[in-house]
């Protein structure tokens, strides 16, 4: 049974290895362990910042980020963003990044949002056709601007 739960530090090995097995990840990702120690510390101490994982029987299935910003538009409404949901492959298809992300969006209504977004590359139709099946619209047209001296663009 995948039981939904804060990252811990202790977590952090097992999502580096679904990050890194994502093929559009392979050219983005880095075998330094200690600038993700890094960004998971300042994410934990951020309580707007939530890495969220799916375990079962303490392995990590699936991971997501969810981040709660404060709005001026729409009447101040804060919103929620998804990035970099993963799913370990040999789980996929058995609903569980379903049930992360239903629960990341039960989170953001908790947190007072009014609104949760996300962006996917475009190079996964898959994941935009799940997204849209658990209810996200493709109602705006995301864009992306890299500021890493070496890299021409960042689709996370």
């Amino acid at each position: 049974m995948v039981v939904f739960e804060v990252a811990g530090i202790e977590d952090l090995d097992q999502i580096l290895d679904l990050l890194r097995d994502d093929p559009l990840s392979t050219s983005r990702e880095s075998d330094d362990d200690a600038v993700y120690e890094s960004a998971f510390n300042e994410i934990a101490a951020d309580p707007n910042n939530h890495l969220l994982v799916g375990k079962d029987g303490g392995e990590v299935v699936a991971f997501l980020q969810l981040t709660i910003m404060p709005g001026i538009a729409r009447v101040g409404t804060r919103r929620a963003q998804i990035e970099s949901v993963r799913v370990r492959r040999s789980r996929r298809d058995e609903g569980i990044g379903r049930q992360l992300c239903e629960w990341s969006i039960d989170l953001a209504r908790q947190r007072g949002c009014g609104l949760i977004q996300l962006t996917t590359d475009r190079a996964r139709p898959d994941a935009s056709a799940f997204y849209e099946r658990i209810g996200f619209v493709d109602s705006h047209r995301g864009m992306k601007m890299s500021l890493a001296p070496d890299e021409a663009e960042d689709s996370s």
